[in-house]
């Protein structure tokens, strides 16, 4: 005789408890009763105790009994709770999620794609670590990031790219500086200024897109500060170390020191990407590239998809 009990003996033992009448029980489980009392003796046979008194007028539960529907009860309303937490796992609702990001993507849509994910999502984890380009591709390479956001991002092998976000450039500059009250400027009136930039280690590609608008223009800039992050830029500009090209973006955290001017004459722009592994198939990482992608169509942005195999 098979001793295993099934899940489907707990489901025929709750319901005939709960209805104490096996006519109705069966009804309830869409059964013949014939059956049904078939297998509620089996489980009283593997148990070895009695889990009903029967009568030719009713039916009640022993002391057995009354003990095993609770537990029985429990049993199913944890397996049910364990179906239901690995469909969400299946479906990129329910774990960790750690994601990279350039502190730049902060001042444009990408808080709003961690908002949507987190109300889409309240019970996966999202770690957040903000870097730079160039390590955050490190940590996606490495395994120790799930999906990145970059900035103008070098072509890396084995990455998914899709731009979430396109800006202009603008010329930064002091607020008591010459230009500052122009609406728009080339940038080839920045020739001889001095250069307040990040440096290269953030990412190849990053650092020289600005500085691509100035050889258009027929001169390299020179740099004469680094610094790694705008607010720090920003500040040293308003201080009078020099000027600089930035994303449009950083207007968002000027200073009465300091003003970002459009720049004429050219089409390059800045990128902000999502990045992710070739062939992740990871739901939990499939939904979040989708709610980003589906953020800048809202937007009204273009998107770009890059796949290097």
């Amino acid at each position: 005789m098979d001793q295993n009990i099934e899940l489907r003996h707990l489901r025929y033992f709750v319901a005939v408890a709960e209805e104490l009448h096996f006519g109705r029980a069966a009804q309830r489980l869409h059964l013949a009763q014939p059956p049904l009392s078939q297998q509620i003796r089996k489980l009283e046979e593997i148990l070895g105790y009695s889990l009903f008194n029967r009568t030719s007028r009713s039916v009640s539960l022993t002391n057995a009994g009354e003990a095993f529907l609770q537990r029985a009860r429990r049993t199913l309303r944890n397996v049910q709770r364990d179906i239901e937490e690995t469909r969400s796992i299946g479906r990129g609702e329910v774990g960790s999620l750690h994601i990279g990001f350039v502190g730049s993507g902060m001042l444009t849509t990408l808080p709003s794609i961690f908002r949507s994910y987190r109300e889409a999502h309240p019970r996966v984890h999202l770690h957040l670590h903000e870097s730079f380009t160039s390590r955050v591709v490190e940590g996606l390479e490495n395994g120790v990031l799930d999906a990145g956001v970059l900035r103008d991002g070098d072509l890396v092998e084995g990455l998914n790219v899709v731009t979430i976000f396109s800006e202009p450039y603008v010329a930064v500059l002091p607020a008591t500086h010459r230009l500052a009250k122009h609406k728009s400027i080339s940038a080839a009136a920045l020739r001889d200024e001095p250069f307040v930039y990040y440096p290269r280690s953030a990412g190849d590609r990053a650092f020289e897109k600005p500085l691509s608008i100035c050889e258009a223009q027929g001169f390299r800039p020179h740099i004469v500060q680094e610094a790694t992050h705008w607010l720090t830029i920003m500040r040293l500009i308003g201080a009078g170390f020099g000027v600089s090209i930035g994303p449009a973006c950083v207007r968002r955290i000027t200073s009465p020191e300091v003003v970002c001017i459009s720049l004429r004459g050219t089409e390059v722009v800045s990128n902000i990407e999502l990045a992710w592994l070739v062939g992740e198939s990871r739901p939990i990482v499939k939904r979040f590239a989708q709610i980003a992608e589906d953020a800048s169509r809202i937007k009204g942005k273009s998107n770009r998809s890059i796949v290097i195999p």
